[in-house]
């Protein structure tokens, strides 16, 4: 501090702590409104905020304790009387607010480090109480602040202890199962026998399994999606267990099966948005557990104690205490009361508290529900629950640089950094009813066709697109020679695959913009270009949700070979024309045999894809083919995405590759389910 002039350091000296204490409630308000707000906001600026006031929180509340606890000896003092009252905020701050409780999945393996630190500053703070009081009224009301802090404390330890990957994966072990007695079961067959009797073993089905698609009814059809609420929490208490790596049984799967193959599309959709919702809840707030029966008790006591604080104060005699500090402590005491009222605010507009209102029906109920129809309609209690968008990644647009830098001084001060250049080129679409209604209908026709045969499961599981060549149309459409180039697009690795088709999809789609077709006008064109445009997003932005495969290396080997083969063509200007000129280039010959396997490059094998789909005269029917393969490249790459990965993307706005694995999943077509006929069971028939 010797830099600084004297004038500073006496300044800092004496507002060290108010300057604290005020930046810690302005980091609480911002997790306050923003933290639930990552559900459906994909901005990376809200991420990199958050993110700074999550891990500042904490470190702003620990070194703050820390100073006051330095000035201990001078509690005596009127003057710091109310900076040692303070630390009980600061023990709230610590508690964090409901909205967030953990920023990745990481925080919540870590509780036990969290659970130390907080022990730790909890003891700093009860010395600095114990340190200051006196028979004053304010040494008394920081006892009823220090509970409100020990609460929420407390409640964060709660809940980033039930969401780590062990004790979530406990509480939904069932009970342990030995099954039939098998050795006083051999004991019986044995001595049938020793007696002369013909004893044979049989099976019998002690279960059947069926589907059962009757779900309870609203009780009060008041409250808007009810009935979708009470499906999807119905579905989340069971297929939460995705999320752990366990196994659900056979009886699950024909439930949801049938269900999901019995509604339409967009309320599949609704059950999937909401308990994906519920899940995020779970995982990074305190709504799972807060919002139950000792949840609730526990936030009226630490409301009421922060109220009753803030009423005391406000009628005690403050005349021998700092004018500055005075309105401080109002600030901190009105802050931390207005946090509070939101959070319940929050949680009275939640999906919980729908659903709850849904089971009931009575005047109170109705009058609750005209309330909170209300708040929903104020844009700061407004909380979707994911973005309903996809990001497009467009190969070509990115190789012809068609887009200036938005940032051209960080270009400069990083040398061009790749990271911001990809950046720039990234966008983000609605998705449509359209190409969910796509996505559906192609999944439920999968899942028809599915048994309960581990094998049929397993294939449908790893099909990218084979049974879509399958069909007889195609055998009877395509040539051999341009059908055996269809089928090897598919069977190589999932990120060349991606490149390959996506590639094919730009060529497609271009020329017959640029020729009397309108492919507008044909339904599977548009669908086609989004998920082509979505699936290189992914394999660019987030390859970590994808099969593991050379992605980085096979996308930079493309994109300099194509930059090559543009900047040869100066007069290419937009990306129609840049893929008018690639699909007059010959593609006779493989171009594998030419280039070898040194470049992973697949640009000129994407062509001559592009050519054998066009070889197809019926348009409609082209487009059709080309939007099945990649929806089945989509539920493949979900399938084969780690449960941890979609469980991250929740906090990122949601992802619909996320939405699909779980889709899938209901309607059958995953590897987490054990296979069985039913609860079998053996007995001995004597003869």
């Amino acid at each position: 501090m010797q830099i600084f002039p004297a004038v500073v350091r006496r300044f800092w000296n004496e507002w060290e702590i108010q300057a604290l204490v005020l930046i810690s409630l302005i980091i609480q308000t911002i997790l306050t409104v923003m933290g639930n707000r990552r559900k459906y906001l994909t901005s990376y600026t809200l991420s990199f905020i958050l993110w700074f006031a999550y891990l500042s929180a904490d470190w702003f509340a620990a070194f703050s304790l820390s100073v006051i606890s330095k000035n201990a000896g001078n509690f005596e003092d009127p003057k710091f009387a109310l900076k040692a009252f303070w630390a009980q905020f600061f023990l709230l701050y610590l508690g964090g607010p409901d909205t967030i409780t953990a920023y990745s999945l990481e925080d919540n393996e870590l509780w036990w480090r969290r659970l130390l630190m907080l022990a730790f500053q909890t003891m700093i703070a009860f010395y600095v109480s114990l340190k200051a009081s006196n028979e004053t009224l304010l040494s008394s009301l920081a006892f009823p602040m220090f509970i409100a802090g020990i609460i929420k404390t407390g409640e964060r330890i709660w809940v980033l202890r039930s969401a780590s990957s062990e004790k979530f994966k406990e509480s939904m072990l069932r009970r342990p199962d030995p099954g039939p007695n098998y050795a006083r079961y051999m004991e019986e067959y044995c001595s049938k026998k020793d007696e002369g009797f013909e004893v044979t073993s049989d099976r019998f089905m002690e279960a059947p399994v069926l589907g059962d698609i009757s779900f309870t009814a609203p009780e009060n059809v008041m409250i808007s999606d009810g009935a979708t609420l009470q499906d999807a929490y119905n579905f989340f208490k069971t297929f939460k267990q995705l999320f752990a790596d366990l196994i659900l049984s056979i009886q699950d799967k024909v439930n949801s099966q049938s269900f999901f193959q019995s509604v339409s599309c967009d309320e599949a959709f609704k059950v999937i948005e909401v308990e994906l919702a519920f899940m995020y809840d779970v995982f990074y707030t305190k709504a799972f557990k807060v919002y139950s029966l000792p949840g609730c008790v526990f936030r009226l006591i630490s409301f009421s104690c922060t109220v009753s604080v803030l009423f005391l104060f406000s009628v005690m005699e403050k005349h021998a205490y700092s004018r500055a500090n005075v309105i401080i402590t109002y600030v901190l005491l009105v802050g931390a009361t207005i946090l509070e009222i939101y959070a319940v605010l929050l949680l009275l507009t939640s999906d919980w508290t729908k659903l709850w209102l849904s089971k009931h029906k009575n005047a109170v109920v109705d009058l609750l529900y005209v309330g909170i129809t209300f708040f929903d309609s104020i844009p700061l209690f407004r909380i979707k629950r994911w973005s309903n968008t996809i990001g497009q990644y467009n190969l070509i647009e990115f190789c012809l640089k068609l887009r200036p830098p938005k940032c051209s001084f960080l270009q400069k001060v990083f040398c061009h950094n790749e990271w911001l250049e990809k950046h720039w080129y990234h966008d983000s679409v609605d998705v449509s009813m359209g190409l969910k209604e796509l996505i559906f209908q192609r999944i439920v026709q999968k899942s028809r066709s599915a048994s309960n045969d581990l094998k049929a499961c397993k294939d449908l599981c790893a099909s990218r697109g084979d049974r879509v060549f399958n069909d007889p149309r195609c055998l009877s459409e395509i040539s051999k020679e341009n059908l055996e180039t269809l089928k090897e697009s598919v069977e190589v690795e999932t990120d060349q695959s991606i490149l390959l088709w996506h590639i094919a999809t730009n060529l497609c789609y271009n020329y017959d913009r640029n020729t009397t077709q309108n492919p507008d006008s044909y339904p599977n064109c548009e669908a086609s270009k989004l998920l082509s445009d979505y699936m290189l997003y992914l394999l660019v932005m987030l390859p970590i949700m994808l099969p593991n495969g050379i992605e980085q290396i096979r996308f930079q080997d493309t994109c300099a070979e194509a930059v090559e083969f543009f900047e040869e063509r100066n007069s290419i200007s937009d990306v129609k024309q840049a893929c008018m000129t690639l699909l007059r280039v010959s593609t006779e010959i493989p171009p594998s045999e030419v280039k070898g396997d040194r470049s992973k490059s697949v640009l000129f094998d994407g062509c001559r894809l592009a050519k054998s789909l066009q070889s197809l005269g019926n348009i409609e029917r082209k487009w059709e083919l080309i939007s099945h393969v990649w929806v089945e490249i989509l539920c493949y790459s979900a399938i084969k995405c780690r449960w941890s990965h979609h469980a991250q993307q929740l906090t990122r706005g949601g992802e619909l590759l996320t939405h699909v694995w779980l889709l899938t999943a209901h309607l059958g077509i995953t590897e987490q389910f054990q296979i069985s006929k039913g609860h079998a069971r053996a007995r001995l028939i004597v003869q």
